[in-house]
């Protein structure tokens, strides 16, 4: 009987992982222990755990248990944000040009924006030449979090919307990373991991489905994208997208669908939350909180993510459709796109990620508390507005 009982638990504790409301919930509760845990006074033990190196120097690897989780698990994330992207863009509501387009176009105004406002507030300080990419990403299990527990009344359509926007804008932040923060690059270590990329996809389309192939494969081109000098999330990214999203007459699923199904509770269960744990440590007590008003970088990231993004992602996408060149998400209109691009302000895991490799030292704790403000301060503002638009289409619905 107890044999009988487990996989239910386990599997009733994995759809209670899955739902977006849970997963915001789980990252909250790892933040707030970082913060805690980093203005304790048990805040060495924090230092410590955060710096301690493990894993094999001889492969590249002897990194920092923070490195772990920054490099190794958000490639986890990646890739399942990359998997509900490409079902989305082939089967979904975004296989559509006009209605793939207006997320795309408004994720490329809500990183140019705030980019050009971090830019303008911080000129001439020391870094800015770096930070200035650190407000121009939305983390998607936040602001997909907030507007589950808020928006139960809007149309579905603008949780794809949002969802995309946030992949476009973390997937141009990704290639950010790559292209700012890449100090050395090996070109043998990058044509292997390409060539491991093409056996996946190779693998996909014969209809293999065998684990002990791909998870070998995903190993591999993770190391070797490490090793080429990229940011390791670029392999989780690249073999979401090569991942096959329509299903064979005889699947039930496609496997597209059955890893995301599957990885989904890992990814927000535990990697993005140990990631939270080790990157939101940042000091918060009084003084810290004072000098994050006269540190221009900081104002600069925090006027980036709580006014460019929503000016941005707004604007753009009300251009895109007064051109013709798109259409709004169905069901929705400008005061719900408003309300959504407020959400793009909600900037957290590669926020933090952009900062802890932008800058050094006590700049980067101050950049990263800037962070964690601004994106609570842009929740607290997303989460009225969308109460609100979601009150005005319950009522829409229930009138005769």
């Amino acid at each position: 009987m107890v044999q009988s009982r487990r996989p239910a638990i386990v599997t009733d504790f994995a759809r209670y992982l899955r739902t977006e409301t849970v997963g915001g919930m789980v990252l909250l509760g790892a933040t707030a222990i970082a913060l805690i845990w980093a203005n304790s006074p048990f805040s060495g033990s924090y230092t410590g755990l955060r710096d301690l190196h493990v894993g094999p120097a001889s492969l590249h690897l002897d990194l920092s248990v923070g490195d772990w989780a920054k490099d190794g698990l958000l490639a986890v994330f990646f890739f399942v944000a990359g998997l509900e992207l490409k079902r989305e863009l082939v089967v979904g509501e975004l296989s559509k040009f006009k209605a793939a387009i207006l997320p795309v176009i408004a994720a490329v105004g809500g990183m140019v924006v705030p980019a050009l406002v971090a830019v303008g507030v911080a000129w001439g300080q020391p870094g800015v030449e770096r930070a200035w990419a650190i407000p121009v990403a939305t983390d998607i299990a936040f602001a997909l979090g907030v507007l589950a527990i808020t928006a139960s009344g809007l149309p579905s359509s603008l949780r794809v919307f949002l969802l995309s926007l946030a992949v476009v804008d973390d997937l141009g932040a990704i290639l950010l990373i790559a292209i700012l923060f890449t100090s050395k690059f090996d070109l043998l270590a990058a044509l292997g991991a390409l060539a491991l990329m093409a056996l996946y996809a190779y693998l996909q389309h014969k209809r293999v489905r065998t684990a002990w192939l791909y998870v070998p494969i995903a190993v591999a081109t993770w190391a070797l994208v490490h090793a080429a000098g990229v940011h390791a999330t670029i392999a989780g990214v690249a073999l979401g997208l090569l991942t096959r999203v329509r299903k064979d007459p005889r699947e039930k699923h496609s496997p597209a669908v059955r890893l995301e199904h599957r990885l989904q509770p890992y990814s927000a269960g535990f990697a993005v939350p140990v990631f939270a744990l080790f990157a939101a440590g940042v000091p918060v007590g009084g003084d810290a909180l004072g000098r994050l008003f006269t540190d221009r970088i900081a104002l600069g990231v925090m006027a980036g993510l709580v006014f460019g993004k929503v000016v941005g992602i707004v604007g753009s996408a009300a251009l895109a459709v007064w051109l013709k060149a798109a259409v709004w998400p169905s069901g929705a209109g400008p005061r719900d796109v408003l309300a959504v691009g407020m959400l793009g302000g909600v900037g957290f895991t590669v926020s933090l990620l952009i900062a802890d490799l932008a800058l050094d030292g006590a700049a980067a704790e101050q950049a990263k508390a800037a962070v964690l403000l601004a994106s609570l301060t842009a929740s607290l503002f997303a989460a009225v507005l969308l109460v609100r638009r979601s009150r005005v289409h319950q009522a829409d619905n229930e009138a005769p």
